[in-house]
């Protein structure tokens, strides 16, 4: 598969922001180092812009005029630098504002998914480590309400593990959620403009897909195209669409997904900015697709835009 390249930033000066405040640093330090190679590689004059407080100061001195963003996690990925870059007149790649905070925050993720109809595991938003009552039975997943790489998530099959997975997802937030786990396949789509180009199917070697099994080399197999009966993967595809437009979202979003044993897909969360490291699932399945890495960073770049106040 080859994606056509209108390359309308070829003459523009590329500002690729990353690492950051969270505690995904370092693997936008990866994704930002990554990237900037493949554009300089095609050619485009790219500026690297390590994110400090002083960020928009730092794009006005290096007169940037489009951002490439490479941040993870909070401050880069849901909404606020989208919001500095809409107030500065910069287009940028990935989501708008909107979409980037409602994806970010799984609970308001949720309540999108359920008014629109898209299936998901039931949840539960806690507060406190020692909550009063707990309804989904166990097992269940704890996870933080706003945070990636599965920081902070835990799978709980029994009730005196409880409290403390409360209170490891609660460093991370004022606020958590109890998700119904889901048994069966884990997986991912890449989307890309609002396309699914396909689906890996992850199969960690112990435990599930944790922070260092999707950073360490050789704790989890890969399989793509996951092997999916066809009518389910491209029920799964649409599915991943339909959540990607039902937030609002943009660029290359991924998709994260777990399907049962009868073929029942549900919808864990949507990635607005999706790692672009060599161990990272969406490279990997724009490759499975004919689309080198290069290629891919040219089109989310191609893509770069302001969402609000277009033509003002």
């Amino acid at each position: 598969m080859t994606v056509p390249l209108r390359s309308v930033y070829r003459r523009h000066r590329v500002g690729v922001l990353f690492g950051g405040f969270s505690r995904e640093k370092e693997i936008s330090v990866r994704t930002g180092t990554a990237v900037i190679k493949a554009l300089r590689g095609k050619g485009y004059r790219v500026i690297p812009i390590p994110v400090r407080e002083n960020l928009p100061a730092l794009l006005r001195r290096e007169r940037i005029t489009v951002v490439f963003n490479a941040l993870h996690g909070k401050i880069g990925e849901d909404g606020c630098v989208q919001g500095l870059l809409e107030v500065m007149r910069i287009p940028y790649t990935g989501s708008g504002v909107t979409a980037s905070a409602l994806s970010m925050d799984k609970v308001f993720a949720k309540q999108v998914f359920l008014t629109q109809r898209i299936p998901t595991p039931a949840y539960q938003v806690v507060q406190s480590p020692a909550p009063r009552n707990i309804r989904l039975r166990l097992p269940v997943v704890v996870k933080p309400r706003a945070e990636g790489s599965t920081l902070g998530v835990t799978i709980v099959r029994r009730q005196g593990d409880l409290p403390r997975a409360l209170a490891q997802a609660l460093k991370f937030d004022s606020s958590c959620l109890v998700e119904k786990y889901i048994p069966g396949t884990e997986v991912a789509v890449g989307v890309l403009n609002g396309k699914a180009l396909g689906i890996v199917e992850i199969r960690p070697l112990k435990g599930f897909y944790d922070y260092k099994t999707k950073y360490t080399p050789g704790l989890a197999r890969h399989l793509y195209p996951a092997p999916l009966a066809r009518a389910l993967y491209e029920k799964t595809k649409c599915i991943a669409e339909w959540a990607c437009t039902a937030l609002g979202c943009e660029g290359a979003p991924r998709v994260d997904l777990r399907i049962t044993p009868t073929g029942k897909p549900y919808v864990l969360e949507v990635n607005t900015l999706p790692g672009m490291t060599a161990l990272s699932l969406l490279p990997e399945i724009a490759r499975g697709e004919g689309i080198s890495f290069p290629d891919l960073v040219e089109d989310i770049l191609d893509h770069a835009s302001l969402k609000t106040l277009v033509g003002a």
